[in-house]
């Protein structure tokens, strides 16, 4: 037992005297329509920016809304009834199609139909929709209405338009630390946008901390996070703003009613394993009241969430019943 215990020091030692020899390193830059950064533990610089542009890029010219040649765009022309994809938009839309069943199809990608009809898309528009305009688009409306085989998707009605901005950045956090993973990478940490992922220590042999991006007036707790091996990202209402008969009306569509979601929630925080199902989640605590978040956080395998909401003129927080073990004391 004695001896063990001496092998496991010695490890422990050995591999804190290596992290203590090695550089953190930065990149940063601009991609996806945001900002990017990637820092880093290693001997010396292996990871250059270009190369991180150039993944990006990547996934840009197959889920970009805004690459007119993209493999989204092309198949949300209307004269697309199916487009052999690439791996990046399969695997997202793999994901994609899980987390609407575990939701119960609050979390939809085919909403961007919607989206633009409420002025959220690239295209803003002046005059919010009548009831029969909306009933109308959401006729084809629904991820029941698309479906993959292999690499080829297809959709039932050529009007349906996919948006996987609700997921595709977190998956290019994931696609960037499989890159430094490849590359014998023990310790970094991937942000774009916001979604965060991290892997080992930092080079004080400390967990990565990331401070919650939290509302303007919030009185409730200063939480900093202390991760590893895991991802969080943070969704909130309180940006993309407009008003309805004289109501604040966001930029979460809720795609059965097709109305932009009037629900308490002003920020939900979700930790997991992967950017991507974190980045997919918080779209769906941000639609659920904060008793239906937390419940269903608890039932969701290695998925924790932070909600913070509004009641009687103040704002209050929940919390699922993992997370407060990934705060910093």
């Amino acid at each position: 037992m004695r001896r063990t215990f001496s092998a496991v020091m010695l490890f422990f030692l050995v591999f804190c005297s290596a992290q203590a020899q090695q550089k953190t390193f930065f990149i940063t830059g601009r991609a996806q329509g945001t900002t990017y950064q990637i820092q880093y533990l290693a001997d010396r610089e292996v990871v250059r920016k270009s190369s991180i542009d150039s993944v990006m890029g990547v996934i840009d010219q197959s889920m970009s809304l805004y690459q007119p040649h993209s493999l989204i765009s092309m198949f949300n022309r209307q004269y697309h009834h199916e487009l052999e994809i690439d791996t990046h938009m399969a695997n997202v839309l793999r994901e994609a199609f899980q987390v609407y069943e575990k939701s119960n199809g609050l979390f939809d990608v085919t909403v961007k139909p919607l989206v633009d009809l409420w002025g959220f898309g690239s295209e803003g528009v002046q005059l919010f929709p009548p009831q029969a305009t909306v009933d109308s688009v959401l006729s084809f409306v629904g991820m029941e209405k698309i479906w993959l085989e292999g690499n080829q998707l297809h959709k039932r009605d050529p009007r349906t338009a996919i948006d996987l901005n609700g997921i595709a950045q977190g998956y290019t956090v994931d696609v960037l630390s499989q890159w430094l993973d490849e590359r014998i990478i023990d310790s970094y940490l991937v942000e774009v946008g916001g979604e965060i992922r991290t892997k080992g220590l930092k080079a004080e042999g400390k967990s990565y901390e990331i401070a919650i991006e939290r509302p303007e007036g919030a009185q409730s707790s200063s939480f900093v996070l202390q991760l590893t091996d895991l991802a969080v990202t943070t969704s909130g209402n309180y940006r993309k703003v407009a008003y309805h008969e004289g109501k604040k009306v966001h930029h979460h569509i809720d795609p059965k009613s097709g109305f932009p979601l009037q629900n308490i929630v002003v920020s939900a925080t979700i930790i997991a394993p992967t950017a991507m199902e974190a980045d997919a989640y918080d779209n769906v605590f941000m639609a659920l009241s904060p008793q239906a978040g937390i419940a269903l956080a608890n039932r969701l395998a290695g998925i924790e969430v932070y909600i913070i909401y509004e009641g009687h003129g103040a704002f209050h927080e929940a919390y699922s019943d993992g997370f407060l073990s990934f705060v910093k004391p």
